[in-house]
């Protein structure tokens, strides 16, 4: 449990930096960017072998209907990414659709997951998201301009791309993603 607290806190505090510190994070550069870097991979790392030993107590476990309303958040999560990413019409209305992604996808998770771990690692994740988008919110705001219609299509093309591989990688590691 310790390695998955401590990946969470890390990741957190990674994100965080830039926005509680902006001045010592000016000052470090590019070597500031390569140690963020760093510290996340290393996040990542201890989240997936801290969440994968980790155990804990059980309160709820997966219905279909959970699973179903799982799988719907998940998929406006992916999109959301998709629009951040490609400036969509949907990330001019949004100012955080990446980080509103981040807290569908953690409370999508935490549907399924009703044990301690995940409260931990997908609870944690998505309280991250939701202070970002607070100290985020804080600053100035100009939506990015659009870049068109085509870039929507590309956009859900990539969602069920995505979705889709993301599903199979669940399934490969043994936790269905739809069933």
């Amino acid at each position: 449990m310790f390695l998955l607290i401590l990946g969470v806190l890390i990741w957190a505090f990674a994100h965080l930096f830039k926005r509680m510190a902006p001045h010592a994070r000016r000052k470090m550069g590019a070597q500031g960017r390569a140690m963020v870097a760093g510290l996340l991979a290393l996040s990542i790392v201890f989240m997936v072998i801290g969440y994968h030993t980790a155990y804990g107590e059980f309160f709820w476990g997966r219905t279909p209907m959970l699973v179903g309303v799982n799988n719907l958040l998940m998929l406006v999560s992916v999109y959301l990414f998709a629009a951040a990413g490609m400036k969509t019409k949907l990330a001019q209305n949004f100012r955080h659709p990446m980080l509103l992604g981040v807290v569908l996808w953690s409370t999508a998770h935490l549907l399924v997951n009703g044990d301690t771990p995940s409260f931990i690692l997908f609870g944690g994740i998505g309280l991250w998201a939701l202070a970002e988008i607070a100290l985020l919110s804080r600053v100035t705001w100009v939506p990015p301009k659009g870049k068109g219609a085509k870039m929507e299509v590309f956009a859900l093309l990539g969602t069920v791309i995505v979705y889709g591989a993301i599903a199979g990688v669940h399934y490969a590691l043994g936790h269905p993603a739809f069933g």
